[in-house]
């Protein structure tokens, strides 16, 4: 098996989590990659995270604190770039540039410019461009996804997917509230619409609007037990913030094929949360659970129930080699780190087969260009008061929200900015 040598750049909380995939990974007995570098401009982030590699894999990757650096290393052949959000242009780009392959976690860019800027690097270079989205390498996703194309649903009317529920705190990090540095209405946005796509294919039109639930964002309270890390990190936030960025949106999209999807996240309301994915046809229905919970689908019918392994069973769906490995069926039951790694390992395995294989990953660049731009649409529709088609959208047509990020990012004339 062919072994692609990689940076991790970002060394935060998501690069941690990413060297447990790496990890999760090697233990599986199928690893294809080697960890030979990381990348962060905190030294301290930098050591903290080679130190994690060193425990984890048995050997301690070497350190680079510029980007530049990094793609200048002869042993770096490829990166798997898990910085923030707002960084993925000035980050990536540069190393396709060079002819480096990338996997980039979601939201692939902030901006439909920007996504097409990382898309036209990798074209112009021949390098790979992956994106991580991970909520669909769960084997409750890939059962799900397997029941829609058997046709047991028969014709379908409707999908729903709905999270809402949340309170004032902060979350994660300051910047998931700052316009400028991509929200979380985008940033799980992104993850959302990923998992409809990959159900049923391309999005036609949107109808919806994006807008502020919580203005003013207030520090989570410090749990009792914590790394010394991760106490530092947490001292950083500031105790609170007023938000800039859209923490919730509400969108109904048609898609290519005319089903219609009606999606509602809303990071706000304490107490009861209510979440929801279903899919609906004539035959019967699909409950679908949370990602990364281990429970499975649900087909519900005239003839009553059929879940797990049954379910699976009966039309005559096995997972891939990799992921029965690591989750050993279509339900599961594991602590939420290692639920978590294996999700990263299966994408990160698919990256680096891709890479030797000369195929396009699962998720490439125009897989994380539309789930951006269909939660953009969102927002432009809000802005605009109609519905919206993709077309317009991904061809920047109408593109009044992104404006100004675009131009903060050196896309478009600070004068075209609204």
């Amino acid at each position: 098996m062919t072994t692609i040598s990689i940076c991790l750049v970002g060394c935060g909380g998501m690069g941690s989590r990413h060297v447990q995939g790496f990890a999760r990974l090697l233990r599986s007995g199928m690893s294809n990659v080697r960890l030979v570098a990381v990348c962060d401009v905190r030294a301290d982030n930098a050591e903290r995270v080679a130190s994690e590699a060193e425990q984890l894999l048995g050997y301690r990757p070497k350190i680079h604190l510029r980007i530049e650096d990094a793609i200048a290393d002869p042993e770096v052949e490829a990166f798997d770039v898990v910085t923030e959000a707002f960084s993925h242009l000035a980050v990536v780009r540069p190393a396709l540039e060079a002819g480096k392959h990338v996997l980039c976690e979601k939201p692939l860019a902030l901006t439909v410019r920007s996504c097409r800027a990382l898309i036209d690097a990798a074209k112009a270079s021949g390098a790979v461009l992956a994106t991580a989205e991970n909520y669909r390498r769960d084997p409750t996703n890939r059962l799900a996804k397997a029941v829609i194309d058997s046709g047991l649903l028969g014709p379908i009317h409707l999908m729903v997917q709905t999270m809402i529920g949340g309170n004032d705190r902060i979350i994660i990090t300051p910047w998931r509230h700052f316009k400028d540095k991509g929200a979380i209405g985008l940033d799980m946005g992104a993850h959302l619409t990923d998992i409809v796509q990959y159900y049923f294919g391309d999005f036609a039109t949107v109808f919806g609007k994006g807008f502020i639930a919580e203005p003013i964002r207030r520090r989570q309270e410090k749990p009792e037990m914590q790394t010394e890390a991760y106490i530092k990190r947490f001292l950083e936030i500031p105790e609170q913030i007023t938000a800039t960025g859209e923490d919730s949106f509400i969108a109904h999209y048609t898609m290519q094929s005319g089903l219609p999807v009606q999606m509602s996240y809303i990071a706000s309301g304490p107490g009861k949360g209510w979440n929801q994915r279903t899919i609906h046809g004539r035959h019967g229905s699909l409950e679908i659970f949370n990602d990364r919970t281990g429970k499975a689908p649900i087909l519900h019918t005239a003839e009553g129930d059929l879940t797990g392994q049954a379910l699976a069973d009966k039309i005559g769906f096995k997972l891939d080699a990799l992921t029965e490995k690591l989750y050993g069926g279509v339900s599961y039951e594991m602590t939420w780190a290692e639920t978590d790694s294996g999700l990263l390992a299966i994408e990160i395995h698919d990256f680096a087969q891709a890479i030797a294989e000369g195929r396009p990953p699962e998720v490439d660049g125009m897989g994380g260009l539309t789930a951006v731009a269909s939660v953009l649409a969102a927002y432009e529709s809000g802005i605009a008061g109609r519905a919206v088609t993709m077309d317009e959208v991904m061809t920047s047509a109408i593109s009044t929200y992104q404006d100004e990020i675009d131009a903060d990012l050196g896309l478009l004339p600070k004068s075209n900015a609204v």
